[in-house]
């Protein structure tokens, strides 16, 4: 289906601009920050640069930022000595002046709590001598990589949530999200390919969401019941553009109503182009789908201010211009979706959400491979 958007200024962005009230989550706007992986942390500890980094976006006008993943304290949790750790004093020091930045920006701002579960290969730094872990410890494509989680180990992944949890709450953040899409830990127990476990832990579309709901339930007792927690999941996998966990809406509804109940507030729906229908018969994207289903909030994402599909711009000659955005403010406006979630273009353009509100979309900087970083 081509793309649909018209032309930023044929329609008004003022939809994009009004507050957003929830249970547990106030912004000034509707643009959120996407979380993405930038690897400027040395030894897992974020510094200034990246303070100033998230403030800088803070100052242009988004409503909430959400950060690149950061890693709860497991030995396997990452691939990279330069992704930011969420444990540890001397990475917590660090997002704690993050927050502090964004703060005085007027800014809210949320960690993506993440482990990347077997997408990790072995021997990766930090920890070279610690394996991948999954469910049954199959990677994406479907190899043994490692044995399967043990029961006690799935026990400490949960409380390891918890305690990043914990800690986002003490140093000052807004909320949390989890990280369960795109094949990483909390979806490789969501999908079937990687999950064969015959336990509690797998079996059916419900029974594969036991380590997700584990997880919602222990960050909710380690924040209490006003903390908001934002859950990320995606049909897609990296190495499986086509994957899908839900097939229908009833589908879909068996596998949110468990992480309703845990005590998810808002779900953050991630596709790779905001504007494709979720089910035939119906013009609902995911994030559409799952407020109408659950009833929650609901952050939409893909593609969102480029002229060109993201996977597109890493071709070689490849990129995106201006922003259109006349579909996407329609269906904000109906309430098909409550929060819309901008990667790249923010990624490239700190001054983004500015330039949108004020009109100056002929001053948005062109978008370039060479500008992008590698999305969580």
């Amino acid at each position: 289906m081509p793309n649909p958007n018209t032309p930023a200024d044929s329609v008004s962005v003022l939809p994009l601009f009004k507050s957003f009230h929830s249970d547990h989550l106030d912004l000034t706007n509707r643009i959120v920050m996407a979380p993405m992986t930038r690897g400027f942390s040395p030894n897992g500890v974020p510094g200034q640069d990246v303070a100033d980094y998230y403030r800088r976006r803070a100052e242009h006008g988004v409503g909430l930022i959400v950060t690149e993943g950061t890693l709860i304290n497991h030995p396997a949790a990452g691939a990279s000595p330069n992704w930011p750790n969420f444990h540890g004093e001397a990475a917590l020091q660090g997002w704690a002046k993050v927050v502090a930045g964004v703060h005085e920006a007027g800014g809210k701002i949320i960690p993506q709590l993440w482990h990347v579960g077997t997408t990790r290969a072995v021997g990766s730094q930090p920890n070279p001598e610690a394996p991948p872990v999954g469910p049954s410890g199959l990677d994406l494509n479907g190899v043994k990589v490692s044995e399967p989680l043990t029961v006690d180990e799935i026990s400490a992944l949960v409380a390891a949530y918890a305690q990043a949890a914990a800690d986002a709450k003490r140093i000052g953040f807004d909320g949390i999200e989890l990280h369960g899409a795109h094949g990483y830990l909390i979806d490789q127990f969501f999908w079937e390919k990687t999950n064969q476990r015959s336990d509690q832990y797998g079996g059916s579309l419900v029974g594969r969401t036991c380590f997700a709901v584990e997880v919602v339930e222990a960050c909710r007792r380690a924040v209490g019941p006003d903390f908001p927690i934002v859950f990320r999941f995606s049909q897609w996998k990296s190495s499986d553009y086509a994957a899908k966990l839900a097939n229908t809406p009833e589908e879909l509804e068996q596998f949110l109503t468990p992480l309703v109940q845990a005590g998810v507030d808002v779900f953050h729906c991630s596709t790779r182009r905001f504007w494709d229908p979720e089910f035939e018969g119906s013009t609902l994207n995911l994030a559409g789908w799952t407020k109408k289903i659950t009833g929650k909030p609901t952050i939409t994402v893909g593609s969102v201010g480029l002229d060109a599909e993201f996977t597109k711009l890493f071709q070689e000659g490849a990129g995106a211009n201006s922003v259109h955005l006349g579909n996407l403010l329609e269906r904000l406006e109906q309430g098909e979706f409550d929060l819309i979630a901008v990667g790249r273009a923010l990624l490239h353009d700190p001054q983004w959400a500015e330039k949108i509100r004020e009109g100056r979309t002929d001053e948005l900087l062109p978008f370039t491979p060479e500008s992008t970083q590698t999305l969580t």
